[in-house]
């Protein structure tokens, strides 16, 4: 191959190269036009009125109506705004709390039976909650807790344990252990190294465990709607759907609800989406 042909299949790996690119681009920008458009659309459509909406989809409001979140807060979404916020908020606590107390030993300790305890919690993940909804109610029943909130917050935790252990356990385990020995030469006590020392140091993965359980929570839809059946401790997701048939034909009320209900999960990862994305890229991977 002579200097010209070699100097022409750069040429044409270069421009197949670009293209390539132009093309993942312009695939990214569709995707991401497939996600935020629709959600624009809910937002603009909840400042419009029904006729507005029906005589013409897609267009752009008039005059912005405020009133319809006023109407849908006042009619049932600041009730149920408040239940799923209360109920996901201690279900994130207690689930990150106990799971990192149990990675902890699992990751930085070595005794026997570690890794038979932690495949058995991690077994946890391929239990359905679905499977077990007939035995849950029964058990939910048998403890007179049904129609409060620990119906919803006791199952919550059980099922996301196993997972954000798993999670937490491969972000511990990869922190150098001449920390731990660092710890215990300055006079450390080992629940000082986990609350003084791990904790702080693992803020990413920590950060990623709350987010990915805080939209479990927020957007749980089943066992909201089978352990719960108060109007007063329905949360979001229940809530809409009840919503909806109380103002069935008044689709801008329904639109702002929706808004508001989505605007606390879109906050929290704005938040924590520096530590989200180093949790996922740090602590998904050993060593």
């Amino acid at each position: 191959m002579n200097t010209k042909e070699k100097i022409m299949r750069i040429k044409y790996l270069n421009i197949f190269e670009t293209l390539t690119r132009i093309i993942i681009f312009l695939i990214l920008i569709a995707f991401v036009v497939s996600i935020l458009y629709p959600l624009f659309w809910i937002f603009i459509n909840s400042f419009r009125n029904t006729q507005e909406i029906f005589l013409d989809t897609w267009g752009l409001p008039e005059k912005l109506l405020w009133s319809n979140y006023v109407m849908a807060w006042k009619y049932g979404v600041g009730r149920y705004f408040f239940n799923s916020v209360f109920v996901a908020s201690i279900s994130t606590f207690l689930t990150v709390l106990i799971s990192s107390m149990a990675a902890f030993p699992l990751s930085r300790f070595n005794f026997k039976g570690r890794f038979t305890i932690l495949m058995v919690i991690i077994a946890g993940m391929m239990i359905t909650p679905q499977v077990n909804l007939i035995s849950l109610y029964k058990l939910i029943q048998t403890l007179r807790i049904y129609n409060t909130y620990l119906a919803l917050i006791i199952p919550y935790v059980a099922y996301n344990v196993p997972f954000t252990v798993f999670l937490l356990w491969s972000y511990f385990i990869s922190l150098p252990k001449e920390i731990d020995e660092s710890a215990y030469i300055d006079g450390c006590s080992d629940w000082q190294l986990f609350w003084k020392i791990i904790l702080p140091m693992s803020k990413p993965i920590i950060a990623t465990s709350a987010l990915l359980t805080t939209r479990v929570y927020w957007n749980e839809f089943m066992f909201a709607l089978v352990f719960i059946d108060q109007e007063r401790l329905k949360t979001i997701p229940v809530g809409l759907m009840i919503f909806k048939t109380t103002f069935d034909t008044n689709w801008p009320v329904l639109l702002a609800a929706l808004v508001i209900s989505t605007l606390p999960i879109i906050i929290v990862f704005l938040v924590l989406q520096k530590h989200f994305v180093r949790g996922l890229t740090i602590g998904g991977v050993k060593g």
